[in-house]
């Protein structure tokens, strides 16, 4: 499923129960890990010590790195290491690409807007990468097991929805895991008003037939036990609360726009499930 996940990291507290669900996960699919660490440029660093030139970010990002593998280690994993310096964003977007990484795996603390990795680089990380995203809330109520038993995928239909679906399909049958689909009929809001020309009678149908194609790609792969729901109401609050309704482990889904800046939109589905889900979601890109 995935061969090579990379994992930024700036020693933030409590991500090493991150790194170790990466980790479990890694351990189960058989995938390379590599950790990453951005000196950011936008912040000044340089330093005369004993009269050397030393770059103290990454210096620090030297001990960062070596805690963070020493985690790894811990669970089995042999990771490698390095050190970039950049816009910590578009960096680690742009390393997963150069560098065939299939899967990044990052932290955030939700609403809580964190410094470093956490928070806004993370959504910025989303946004911009061609590689799925896993993400992984730094919170007490925040549930990190692994491997997943049981995995969320929302659909809508659209083309993303779909292939972030088939994504989310590979994952459960690598794993094993169980699969429930779900598809929102949105009440009120402007996606609702876009689609009012619909009938009830006709979204309800769209939504229907849009779980029952995920359920039909389940059975291609073997997962004879794909669950359907449609539910009605807010997308977004929706797929939250099916996470605790159906005691998922995590939600896989698609972006809202196309591509670059767009792929998440302010206050879309996608960005408030990541920012609200209490297990880990991955994010898949159109281009993926």
């Amino acid at each position: 499923m995935y061969d090579r996940i990379l994992v930024p990291v700036d020693g933030s507290e409590g991500a090493a129960a991150v790194l170790e669900h990466v980790g479990e996960l890694a351990r189960r699919v058989d995938a390379d890990v590599e950790l990453l660490f951005v000196a950011d440029t936008a912040r000044d660093s340089v330093t005369l010590v004993e009269g050397d030139v030393v770059d103290a970010l990454v210096s620090e990002g030297e001990d960062v790195l070596a805690d963070a593998a020493e985690t790894l280690a811990e669970v089995g994993i042999d990771a490698e290491t390095e050190t970039v310096q950049g816009n910590p964003a578009p960096s680690i977007a742009e390393y997963a690409d150069r560098y065939d990484h299939d899967l990044i795996a990052m932290a955030t603390h939700g609403n809580s807007g964190a410094r470093g990795l956490l928070g806004s680089v993370t959504e910025k990380v989303v946004r911009l990468a061609e590689t799925p995203v896993l993400v992984a809330r730094l919170r007490d109520d925040e549930r990190l097991t692994a491997p997943y038993e049981r995995v969320l995928l929302p659909t809508d239909g659209s083309p993303r929805a779909e292939a972030a679906a088939a994504h989310g399909l590979d994952l459960a049958a690598a794993l094993g895991a169980s699969v429930d689909a779900l598809s929102v009929v949105e009440e009120g809001g402007v996606g609702a008003t876009l689609r009012s020309l619909l009938s009830d009678e006709e979204r309800d149908r769209s939504a229907s037939e849009a779980v029952d194609r995920v359920a039909e790609a389940g059975d291609d792969r073997g997962l004879s036990a794909v669950r359907s729901h449609v539910e009605r109401g807010d997308p977004a609050e929706a797929i939250v609360d099916a996470v605790d309704e159906y005691d998922v482990d995590a939600v896989v889904m698609g972006t809202t726009g196309e591509h670059g800046a767009e792929k998440i939109l302010l206050g879309g589905v996608a960005e408030r499930t990541l920012r609200n889900a209490p297990v880990p979601v991955i994010v898949v890109p159109s281009e993926a």
